[in-house]
């Protein structure tokens, strides 16, 4: 039965997406009537067009589902292992300490839109989104988040350059990024983003 099958492998209030769900020996037709039948029957609920949850119970609420921030994530970002995107610009810099600012809409740079930046509303919350230059895998997330922070990092620092290249470099090496990491992707960027890595002397931090 499908809702065994949903139980079995979402948790209580998880964005399901039903483009993931492929069940050997089910016609998507027949797949689409479940879906409906177990929402009127409210043991799943909507979120939006082809997404949904199964309700979580708390003290409030019998029916709490995901965060608008949560869908975005499992949207644009990652999910069932698979990684497509990262936050970036105002949103990255403040996650890793160079700008104390935190933006009223959360950036995020994903392989899982058609234009080339895109305002999102996700329940009562926005979100901007850009299309990845690079088709971003579990294997370059860190490198391109960076590379896209020194795009314009002038424009999110708080603090001078040496505190900044310390917080890159702390970031750097906690996810074991290389020289070659950054040489097999830097020429696909701006000019400023090769000129702001030479001026910190982010060669000198990385092995």
């Amino acid at each position: 039965m499908l809702f065994e099958y949903l139980k079995e492998h979402y948790e209580d209030g998880e964005p399901i997406f039903l483009d993931d769900i492929h069940i050997g020996g089910m016609k998507r037709e027949n797949f689409r009537q479940q879906i409906k039948t177990l929402a009127d029957a409210d043991k799943i609920v909507r979120y939006e067009k082809g997404i949904y949850y199964i309700p979580k119970k708390t003290r409030f609420s019998s029916a709490a589902g995901p965060s608008p921030e949560t869908v975005a994530r499992y949207k644009y970002i990652s999910r069932r292992g698979r990684t497509d995107g990262y936050y970036s610009g105002s949103t990255f810099a403040n996650i890793i300490g160079i700008s104390m600012q935190v933006p009223m809409k959360k950036e995020i740079v994903s392989n899982n839109i058609a234009a080339i930046v895109r305002e999102v509303s996700i329940g009562k919350q926005s979100f901007i989104v850009r299309k990845s230059n690079v088709p971003v895998s579990k294997e370059n997330v860190t490198v391109l988040q960076l590379l896209g922070l020194l795009k314009n990092l002038d424009s999110y620092l708080d603090s001078d350059y040496d505190d900044a290249r310390e917080k890159i470099k702390k970031y750097s090496r906690a996810n074991h990024i290389t020289k070659d990491d950054i040489d097999r992707y830097i020429r696909r960027y701006p000019d400023s983003t090769f000129r702001y890595y030479y001026e910190m002397r982010l060669d000198d931090v990385l092995a």
